[in-house]
């Protein structure tokens, strides 16, 4: 009887029409890329987190080859790394403080603590340029500076949180987003059979 009242009041074609116009409202076309709304390749959040992403990958770099070649910076060319100096030891040495300070400064000068330190600068800053192991950079990068963050308590002008705290929640954003797939080589390497016999390499 329904039917028959709603065939009478719209015509045949007019409730085809609308039958498509229901199904489609209902099933809306899958988008073609995929990862999180906010982070999916093209929308307009993936080109700042690939920005976030190399702007990181160039700052690690340049401190590890500043320490390494002693360009002037941050590190004198007496004091590089290739000199015979150590990379770590001004920081552990005379910029730690706080509960943990005694034990940093017992690691300055450490060899095994120079080459931890520089293969790590060294990996992040490739990988974050590249887009090849996003999630292993923006992991070991944000515990990288989280250790720095022990190293030197309370910060100077908050009672808890300063930039190393701030750099390592953005890292950890970068490894969530997949922002290596915008502008970098992350969705080839995320397809390659290593990082797919070993997700954690994505």
């Amino acid at each position: 009887m329904r039917s028959s009242i709603a065939a009478g009041l719209v015509p045949r074609k007019g409730l085809c029409l609308l039958a498509a116009m229901t199904t489609r409202s209902y099933s809306p076309e899958p988008t073609p890329e995929s990862g999180s709304p906010s982070g999916a390749v093209g929308s307009p959040a993936s080109y700042v987190w690939a920005v976030l992403r190399i702007m990181f990958g160039a700052t690690f770099l340049w401190a590890f080859f500043d320490k390494t070649l002693g360009l002037g910076f941050d590190t004198a060319a007496e004091n590089a790394w290739l000199n015979g100096g150590s990379p770590t030891s001004g920081f552990l040495e005379f910029e730690t403080r706080g509960p943990l300070a005694e034990f940093y400064q017992s690691l300055a000068g450490n060899a095994l603590i120079d080459w931890l330190f520089m293969v790590g600068l060294l990996g992040i800053g490739v990988a974050l340029l590249t887009g090849i192991g996003v999630r292993v950079a923006a992991v070991t990068g944000a515990i990288l500076l989280v250790l720095m963050w022990t190293a030197y308590l309370p910060p100077d002008h908050h009672p808890l949180l300063d930039d190393h705290l701030v750099y390592a929640v953005v890292l950890a954003g970068i490894g969530i987003a997949d922002a290596g797939e915008t502008w970098g080589f992350g969705k080839w390497w995320s397809r390659s059979p290593l990082a797919q016999r070993f997700p954690f390499l994505i």
